[in-house]
């Protein structure tokens, strides 16, 4: 007796399909049911969309930007202002508290100002200088009232260096850079000061008047110069100052104090100045 073929199965979904299609009905009826019975405050929503609308600018366009530069709608992250925006929104009033209170923490502790004057720095490092150089011409100045030498050398300063002015017929004959005789005294003492008090560079300047040179010399350039550097070998020859603490340099007739057009002026500006430097 032949076997009996088994009939093929129903053509279709499977049987869990159907199942499975029933309960996701069952649940999006479920969710409508409950959408209709809950209710929407319009008015609120439309407070929330204009709040963030103000804030972000966003919302309208979609293309505003925060301060200068590329929009947030393009979704770059770069913001100029960025620091400056989220400060006025409020969003870092904290934050910007404490990073207050720590700046003034290390100020209290360090001693270190917020903001630096930098003229006010420099105006009273001026100040200074011109103190300390006051009471240092007023001790030459006494020094050389002691030497009686106060009808050859005249004292004087500024905030950069205190000033000694010999008189150049005092030291040399008329068109001449050779030192005379009787000044080497005079010299000597100078150099005394110079030692004792000069901590910083010293300058030799020689000056003249602006009559035409007729000698050995070409000019008063070379008449100034040569006057400076006779005082400069005899303050290294006849001292203990350091050469490397002397310059010396010519004027000529650059720098008058007085008028040429008269005698007195030109007796005036016939002259040798060493310059006493501070050193702060």
């Amino acid at each position: 007796m032949a076997k009996r073929k088994e009939d093929p199965p129903p053509a279709g979904s499977p049987a869990w399909m159907a199942t499975f299609s029933d309960l996701m009905n069952l649940l999006l009826c479920f969710f409508v049911l409950l959408f209709s019975m809950s209710t929407m405050d319009e008015a609120k929503l439309a407070e929330i969309v204009a709040s963030m609308n103000s804030s972000f600018s966003i919302f309208s366009a979609g293309a505003t930007s925060i301060g200068e530069g590329i929009l947030i709608s393009n979704g770059v992250s770069q913001l100029n202002e960025l620091a400056e925006y989220i400060n006025s929104t409020g969003m870092t009033a904290e934050s910007t508290n404490e990073s207050d209170r720590i700046e003034q923490y290390d100020q209290e502790q360090h001693g270190v100002e917020k903001t630096v004057d930098v003229q006010e720095v420099l105006d009273e490092i001026e100040q200074q200088n011109l103190e300390s150089n006051e009471a240092l011409a007023e001790i030459i100045a006494e020094a050389v009232s002691e030497s009686d030498m106060s009808d050859q050398i005249d004292v004087s300063f500024t905030a950069q260096y205190v000033l000694l002015t010999m008189k150049g017929a005092f030291l040399f004959d008329s068109g001449e850079a050779t030192l005379k005789q009787e000044s080497y005294r005079a010299l000597d003492k100078v150099s005394i000061i110079l030692q004792r008090y000069a901590k910083g560079e010293i300058e030799i300047d020689g000056h003249t008047d602006n009559v035409p040179m007729s000698g050995k010399y070409h000019d008063n350039e070379e008449l100034s110069s040569a006057r400076a550097l006779s005082v400069f070998y005899y303050l290294v020859n006849n001292s203990n100052l350091d050469p490397l603490m002397l310059k010396h340099s010519g004027m000529g007739e650059r720098v008058p104090v007085a008028d040429n057009s008269t005698p007195e002026g030109r007796a005036r500006n016939r002259r040798v100045e060493i310059r006493i430097y501070n050193n702060n």
